[in-house]
C-alpha cells in the first residue's frame, strides 16, 4: 500500500511539471489584420496621397487601343494589340508571357507610327494627354472613335513572403500596393505585414522605405503609389523558423509534445530508484 502511494505521488509530481512546461508554449497566431487602428470608426474618411503623373519618354513602348464604328479600321489600328492587351489586369512575367502584344515603340523623335494617321509625336505627354490628341487626329478621318493607352514597358516585382513571386505590367498611374499584393496572390502567413519594403529608383538614387499594412496611415504613405522599377520585398517574421509549420500550425507543438515524453520518462526512471 505505501508503495502505491509513493508511486501514485511521484507521478503526480511529473504530471504537474509537464502542465507547466506545456503551460509556457505559445500559441499566439499571426497577426494577420490590415488597416487597423486606435479609434476604428465607419464610415472612415482616410486622407490619401495624390499618385505622381507619368509622362511617356522616348524608348516607352505603348499599348493604344483604338475603337470605332468601322470594323476594317479597328483592325488596322490595333494589328499591335487589340487581342492581347492586358487594359485591366496585370500580366506576371512567365505566366502567360507567350501573348504578349509587340506594342507602339516611341521613337528617338519621340513618335509613335499608327496605321491611317502615321507619325504621332507624343513624348512628354501624360497617358490622358496623348489619347487626347490621337482622338483628335482620327476625328479627322474616322468617326466617333475612343483611345486607349497604356504602359507596357512598365514593371514592378514582388518578392519574399508573397504567393506568386514575379514581375509584373505597371499599366498606368493607379496601381497601389493593394493592387500589387492582389496581383500576387497576397502575402503569406509568415509575411511581415507591419514592415514592407519598398525598394525605388529616385533621381538615380535607389530609395528604400517601409509601409504598414497594418495602419490605415498606409494610405498616407508616399509608397502606396507603384512607380515604374519599384521592387516590394516582403520579409518573414520571426515564427517562420520550421518550414514544415507552413503546412499545419499544430505541428509546432510536436517538439514539445516529443521533449516532454522524454521528461516523463526520465522522471519516472528516476523515481523508481529512490
Amino acid at each position: 500500500m505505501y508503495k502505491t502511494l509513493r508511486v501514485f505521488g511521484r507521478l503526480t509530481v511529473v504530471l504537474v511539471f509537464s502542465a507547466q512546461l506545456l503551460s509556457c508554449v505559445s500559441t499566439k497566431p499571426p497577426k494577420l489584420e490590415y488597416f487597423q487602428s486606435d479609434n476604428p470608426q465607419f464610415p472612415a474618411l482616410i486622407e490619401t496621397v495624390v499618385p505622381q503623373v507619368s509622362y511617356i519618354k522616348k524608348g516607352d513602348i505603348l499599348g493604344i487601343i483604338v475603337s470605332t464604328l468601322n470594323k476594317e479600321s479597328n483592325e488596322i489600328l490595333n494589328f499591335s494589340n487589340v487581342n492581347t492587351l492586358p487594359v485591366s489586369a496585370f500580366s506576371g512575367a512567365g505566366v502567360g508571357g507567350g501573348s504578349q502584344p509587340l506594342g507602339f515603340p516611341v521613337d528617338s523623335s519621340g513618335s509613335v507610327f499608327m496605321p491611317i494617321i502615321g507619325k504621332q509625336r507624343v513624348a512628354g505627354l501624360t497617358l490622358e494627354m496623348a489619347e487626347s490628341k490621337i482622338k483628335t487626329v482620327l476625328e479627322q478621318t474616322l468617326k466617333e472613335p475612343s483611345v486607349n493607352i497604356r504602359f507596357m514597358n512598365h514593371k514592378f516585382s514582388m518578392l519574399g513572403e508573397v504567393n506568386q513571386v514575379g514581375t509584373f505590367n505597371l499599366l498606368d498611374d493607379q496601381t497601389t500596393i493593394l493592387d500589387a499584393l492582389a496581383a500576387c496572390g497576397d502575402l503569406t502567413l509568415y509575411g511581415k505585414r507591419d514592415s514592407v519594403t519598398v525598394i525605388r529608383i529616385n533621381n538615380g538614387m535607389r530609395e528604400i522605405g517601409r509601409v504598414n499594412l497594418r495602419s490605415r496611415e498606409v494610405f498616407k504613405s508616399p509608397y502606396f503609389y507603384l512607380q515604374n522599377g519599384d521592387i516590394v520585398y516582403v520579409e518573414p517574421t520571426k515564427d517562420k523558423e520550421i518550414p514544415f509549420r507552413q503546412l499545419n500550425p499544430n505541428l509546432q507543438r510536436i517538439p514539445v509534445y516529443l521533449g516532454l515524453f522524454t521528461s516523463v520518462i526520465s522522471l519516472i526512471a528516476l523515481f523508481s530508484r529512490l
